[in-house]
């Protein structure tokens, strides 16, 4: 197994991401969204670790990212904030926390950055939202766009195909881009985008882009933890790089733990008190 052990064992801060751009280090950035998986995943040397709305879908079983709450995002926040030492800890802002407008943006957003000491938020959209964005950078609270496909938006698209594949929708991206990076984001998301597009982008920044499904010549890239452990036999995305097929072992293990309980195979005498 190849190794890539980070030099600098400080806290993962918007400028040390912003340095390695720089110097044209690639960013490692997986989700996480409880206490063990987080305390693992920042103990393998990630850099950020992303609290997704996702786990509406990998945690909860809805369809869509659309049912999680505030308060569900705030627990599974402070859950990955208590396993984390040195990985930047970025939490999304859930559907209906922050589209309202910016007063509720706000709100919604220092809420969650006093109750689970997270480093950064994430938020879906550009000039929609440039307004929100703003009025939380200006409160001192560190924001990540999020542009391309965009879960909190699939009622709308209503499929989770390529997005911004017609010049049109190329054209918003590029200036939503351009919008949220004035605005004082700290880096942008850019998922399931022709390559050509997201590498253009990335080069038109400043500030860091991390790619999911938009190839190789972005600055970082992010997937779904229990996706690229092959913990979803049904998920299969071009994209996706599955690292291991954890699905098949962990049958396997409580197929072993049945059957050894059926049998009093376990526990031995040595598992037991006397």
């Amino acid at each position: 197994m190849k190794e890539y052990l980070a030099e600098d064992f400080r806290k993962v801060t918007t400028h040390r991401l912003w340095e390695m751009k720089q110097r044209g280090e690639k960013i490692s950035m997986l989700t996480a969204y409880d206490y063990t998986m987080a305390k693992i995943v920042d103990g393998a040397g990630m850099d950020v670790i992303l609290v997704g709305d996702s786990a509406s879908n990998v945690m909860a079983g809805n369809v869509t990212t659309l049912p999680i709450t505030l308060d569900q995002m705030i627990y599974h926040a402070k859950s990955v904030v208590r396993g984390v030492e040195r990985a930047m800890v970025v939490v999304d802002m859930p559907f209906g926390s922050y589209q309202v407008g910016p007063s509720e943006g706000l709100v919604s957003a220092i809420r969650i950055m006093k109750e689970s000491h997270a480093d950064a938020l994430k938020l879906e959209g550009g000039k929609e939202i440039i307004g929100t964005v703003s009025k939380i950078i200006e409160a001192g609270i560190p924001v990540m766009g999020h542009l391309g496909l965009m879960p909190q938006s699939i009622n709308k698209y209503g499929t989770y195909s390529v997005r911004a594949k017609e010049q049109s929708e190329a054209d918003k991206l590029v200036e939503d881009a351009k919008l949220l990076e004035e605005a004082g984001c700290f880096a942008i998301v850019l998922e399931k985008i022709p390559a050509g597009l997201a590498g253009k982008v990335a080069a038109m920044l400043t500030i860091p882009v991390i790619g999911i499904g938009a190839g190789g010549d972005v600055d970082g890239q992010v997937l779904v933890v229990q996706d690229m452990l092959g913990m979803n036999k049904g998920f299969s995305p071009r994209y996706l790089r599955r690292y291991m097929d954890m699905y098949d072992l962990m049958t396997e293990a409580f197929k072993q733990y049945i059957y050894d309980v059926k049998s009093c195979d376990f526990p031995n005498e040595k598992e037991q008190y006397e």
